[in-house]
Protein backbone atom coordinates (compact mmCIF):
# COMPACT_ATOMS: atom_id res chain seq x y z
CA UNK A 1 0.00 0.00 0.00
CA UNK A 2 3.01 2.24 0.52
CA UNK A 3 3.66 1.85 -3.30
CA UNK A 4 0.33 3.12 -4.22
CA UNK A 5 0.83 6.15 -2.07
CA UNK A 6 4.00 7.21 -4.29
CA UNK A 7 2.86 6.28 -7.13
CA UNK A 8 -0.02 8.88 -6.48
CA UNK A 9 2.91 11.22 -5.58
CA UNK A 10 4.12 10.54 -8.94
CA UNK A 11 0.98 11.29 -10.83
CA UNK A 12 0.17 14.55 -9.07
CA UNK A 13 3.81 15.29 -9.34
CA UNK A 14 3.37 14.96 -13.53
CA UNK A 15 -0.03 16.96 -13.08
CA UNK A 16 1.80 19.41 -11.27
CA UNK A 17 4.62 19.56 -13.79
CA UNK A 18 1.90 20.04 -16.50
CA UNK A 19 0.21 22.75 -14.69
CA UNK A 20 3.22 24.75 -14.20
CA UNK A 21 3.88 24.84 -18.16
CA UNK A 22 0.42 25.60 -18.79
CA UNK A 23 1.01 28.94 -16.65
CA UNK A 24 -1.33 27.57 -14.03
CA UNK A 25 0.84 28.53 -10.76
CA UNK A 26 -2.04 28.15 -8.29
CA UNK A 27 -2.83 24.49 -9.38
CA UNK A 28 0.94 23.48 -10.01
CA UNK A 29 1.56 24.68 -6.45
CA UNK A 30 -1.51 22.76 -5.22
CA UNK A 31 -0.62 19.35 -6.49
CA UNK A 32 3.13 19.77 -5.53
CA UNK A 33 1.98 20.39 -2.04
CA UNK A 34 -0.12 17.17 -2.88
CA UNK A 35 2.72 14.94 -4.16
CA UNK A 36 5.13 16.34 -0.90
CA UNK A 37 2.45 14.43 1.25
CA UNK A 38 2.00 11.74 -0.82
CA UNK A 39 5.71 10.48 -1.29
CA UNK A 40 6.39 11.27 2.90
CA UNK A 41 3.34 9.11 3.70
CA UNK A 42 4.84 6.52 1.09
CA UNK A 43 7.74 6.29 2.87
CA UNK A 44 6.45 6.11 6.48
CA UNK A 45 5.59 2.63 6.98
CA UNK A 46 1.96 2.55 8.55
CA UNK A 47 -0.38 -0.23 8.37
CA UNK A 48 -2.55 -1.26 5.68
CA UNK A 49 -5.70 0.17 7.50
CA UNK A 50 -3.55 3.06 8.21
CA UNK A 51 -2.94 3.96 4.63
CA UNK A 52 -6.49 3.42 3.55
CA UNK A 53 -7.88 5.21 6.09
CA UNK A 54 -5.60 8.35 5.02
CA UNK A 55 -6.50 7.97 1.57
CA UNK A 56 -10.54 8.02 2.49
CA UNK A 57 -9.53 11.44 4.58
CA UNK A 58 -7.83 12.39 1.78
CA UNK A 59 -11.08 11.79 -0.71
CA UNK A 60 -13.10 13.73 1.62
CA UNK A 61 -11.59 16.42 1.74
CA UNK A 62 -10.92 17.05 -1.52
CA UNK A 63 -14.38 15.85 -3.02
CA UNK A 64 -15.67 18.73 -0.24
CA UNK A 65 -13.38 21.43 -1.34
CA UNK A 66 -14.14 20.54 -5.02
CA UNK A 67 -18.20 20.33 -4.58
CA UNK A 68 -17.36 24.03 -2.15
CA UNK A 69 -15.64 25.21 -4.94
CA UNK A 70 -17.91 24.88 -8.19
CA UNK A 71 -20.91 25.30 -6.12
CA UNK A 72 -20.32 28.74 -4.15
CA UNK A 73 -17.21 30.17 -6.03
CA UNK A 74 -17.19 29.53 -9.98
CA UNK A 75 -20.49 31.12 -10.00
CA UNK A 76 -23.89 30.31 -12.41
CA UNK A 77 -22.48 30.09 -16.34
CA UNK A 78 -23.84 32.62 -18.45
Amino acid sequence: MARMFRVLGFFTLAIGLMAFAGNLIEMALLFFLQTAFFVLFGYLKFTERTYILLFWGYMIVAFTGFSYWTIFQMGMPL
